[in-house]
């Protein structure tokens, strides 16, 4: 077949890598934006320090009543650096902003990526989307507070949704510097919290109580795990950046490590500081007491009314870092799947002089959009109960998202294994396989108490039908998916043989062009 030159060169061109582009679009990310310190800050802002410290924390204590989960965090820690060992390093073979579909696939074959594909986009996005709830909870508070105005819930939610929209849009290193500034603001906020504490401790003195085993006792335990390893999640997606660094091989394994144990380390003591404020003994009954306020409660008594009205606004602000964030994520995956036949092809196209995946960071605002206006016209109507936006769009999303998360570090830890075996690497990788393993089983565990207690991490009651209707969105992703890399197999082997493999896939289009 032949073409016309002129023509072809009208509406693409290829880049010195090899790389096609489309009319200004390019179909890969733009190399060299991030270094370590922009891929760091750009994962740690996933993981919203100040709203986990302030939210999740005293909402295990008070729900669950364990004593010890600064042992808890020590403990996921290092379940999940064992997943990180194996993760890493399967990060230095494949660079590819569909992360755990692009590993899953190359472990496990094009099918299982596809419906770890499908998988990814609906946790991300419900993650994401699930925070909307409580920031525009919250910033409608701070009027009320502040300004004397009542404002609705869903006005700076919607707000939020255009903001991160359009900074979705710009570059990635524009990107990180914004994540960066909010993240190291409102650690240095909890680590001033953590000092004061330690330094006008509660009646029980400098208790390292909450780290004896024997607070681990009880039926509570492996649902007190699921909300703790929700605090985690945003380490595990360095890789979703891979194409965007300079030296991914070096600097994902680095940054994934970092992330990890300075997490780990960061939520093991600020939830320590909060036992040693209110006393171990009375930890569970001051967090049932004050819910999401307990911070605020103990930061206003040690550190004064400004130092809590500070804390107040970067609670806010630290979600919206933790929204800008899983927006970038969702976007690439888009990319990824729109670039392999996933997605429509539009997806896979960066926009502009931005280099960002435009069309996939559209898609998430428009998601984001219709489910926030769908909470506002139907959430709160039948009990006007004005905390409805956080009672559901957000422990619904965050939920959904974590065990779609899970889901997906256990089955990747899988296809580590699987991958190295293939490669005849397995003598060579053998300890890094043994640490996938034990990982991918502790994580399995994990998944099922969240199945079992979905009930309870959502606050509905045991016989209430969403304990299975909302973990079974991501089993139906899961179906979706390995149904259509099933269809993609049988009647588009060519579409199917690309999943996973990113630029490489670049290679096998134009092999095509030139044999057809």
């Amino acid at each position: 077949m032949t073409t016309d030159s002129s023509s072809t060169s009208s509406r693409s061109r290829t880049t010195a890598d090899g790389i096609s582009t489309f009319k200004g679009q390019e179909r890969a990310l733009r190399a060299d934006r991030l270094g370590t310190g922009g891929l760091l800050l750009s994962v740690l802002a996933a993981t919203a320090p100040l709203m986990v410290v302030a939210g999740v924390m005293p909402t295990t204590f008070a729900v669950m009543g364990i004593v010890g989960q600064p042992l808890l965090f020590v403990i996921l820690g290092v379940v999940l650096v064992l997943f990180s060992l194996g993760y890493a390093e399967m990060s230095r073979h494949v660079h590819n902003a569909g992360a755990f579909y692009a590993y899953i696939s190359r472990g496990l074959g094009g099918t299982a990526g596809a419906g770890a594909a499908l998988v990814a986009l609906v946790a991300y996005n419900a993650l994401q989307v699930g925070i909307y709830g409580i920031f525009g909870f919250e910033v409608s508070g701070l009027f009320a507070t502040y300004a004397d105005l009542e404002v609705a819930w869903w006005i700076p939610a919607l707000v939020a949704v255009l903001a991160v929209g359009a900074l979705g849009w710009l570059k990635i290193d524009v990107n990180a510097r914004v994540l960066g500034v909010l993240l190291v603001i409102e650690v240095l906020l909890v680590v001033v919290f953590d000092i004061a504490a330690v330094a006008d401790p509660g009646k029980e003195g400098l208790s390292l109580h909450a780290f004896n085993p024997d607070t681990l006792t009880g039926a509570g335990v492996g649902t007190a795990l699921c909300f703790c390893i929700a605090a985690f999640l945003g380490f595990e997606q360095a890789p979703v950046y891979a194409e965007e660094t300079s030296r991914p091989h070096v600097l994902v394994p680095r940054v994934m490590f970092l992330a990890v144990t300075g997490v780990a380390v960061f939520f093991a003591l600020s939830s320590w500081a909060l036992t040693v404020a209110t006393g171990p003994a009375g930890i569970v009954g001051a967090s049932q007491e004050q819910s999401a306020g307990l911070l605020f409660f103990l930061t206003e008594d040690r550190l004064g009314g400004t130092f809590t009205d500070v804390l107040h606004i970067l609670f806010v602000t630290g979600m919206f870092a933790a929204m800008l964030s899983f927006h970038n994520v969702v976007a690439r995956y888009a990319f990824a799947m729109g670039r392999e036949g996933l997605l429509p092809a539009a997806f896979g196209r960066t926009t502009g002089t931005s280099g960002a995946p435009g069309t996939g960071s559209l898609l998430q605002t428009v998601i984001a959009a219709v489910l926030v206006l769908a909470f506002a016209l139907t959430d709160d109507k039948p009990t006007g109960d004005p905390t409805a936006p956080v009672l559901h769009l957000f422990t619904w999303g965050g939920n959904i998202g974590a065990l779609g998360v899970i889901v997906l570090m256990a089955i990747a830890s899988l296809s580590v294994v699987v991958f190295f075996v293939r490669r005849g690497a397995a003598g060579a990788q053998s300890w890094r396989l043994v640490t996938s393993a034990l990982a991918g089983i502790a994580l399995v565990v994990i998944a099922g108490y969240t199945v079992k207690d979905f009930d309870v991490l959502v606050g509905a009651g045991p016989d209430s039908s969403l304990s299975w209707i909302l973990p079974g969105i991501i089993g139906l992703a899961l179906v979706v998916g390995l149904v259509q890399g099933a269809v993609l197999r049988a009647r588009a082997p060519e579409r199917h043989a690309r999943i996973g493999l990113g630029n490489e896939a670049f290679q096998l289009e134009k092999e095509a062009e030139r044999t057809s």
